[in-house]
């Protein structure tokens, strides 16, 4: 059964890569004025700092659905399946933050899309994750 729960596992890992890792990296090294010119113009209402720091957040989550999981399963270090769930879970957490700051701003009619999903597949991936026998 555990095996099933990879697999699922690993498929809910390539959403959130695709998503939340070019996010993060457009965030991370485009200028503020690039990426307000991208659409997120709420960029420019706050300190440059916090975009990167986003940003950061988004790439730390990312890497910990890949990382974690992969030495747990692939390297038999069991100690580091949780961090992979504390990740997941973070990256849950971004994205409700992300959807409250929207709805804050009048935007959640076009980002809801976005938002729900990838919080989707972070709270979903943080299900299976959790179910894995090396976290119990």
């Amino acid at each position: 059964m555990h095996i099933v729960l990879q697999i699922i596992g690993w498929a809910l890992v390539v959403p959130l890569v695709l998503g939340l890792g070019k996010a993060g990296k457009f965030k991370l090294t485009a200028s503020i004025e690039v990426i307000a010119g991208a659409g997120l113009v709420w960029v420019k209402e706050i300190p440059a700092f916090l975009v990167r720091l986003i940003a950061l957040l988004e790439l730390a989550g990312v890497a910990g659905i890949i990382l974690a999981p992969a030495a747990d399963q692939f390297l038999g270090f069991k100690w580091a399946a949780i961090w992979g769930v504390l990740a997941a879970a973070g990256l849950a957490l971004t994205m409700v933050v992300a959807a409250i700051m929207h709805i804050v701003r009048g935007e959640f009619k076009y980002t809801w899309k976005a938002n729900l999903s990838l919080f989707a597949y972070a709270a979903a991936l943080t299900g299976v994750l959790a179910a894995l026998p090396s976290v119990a």
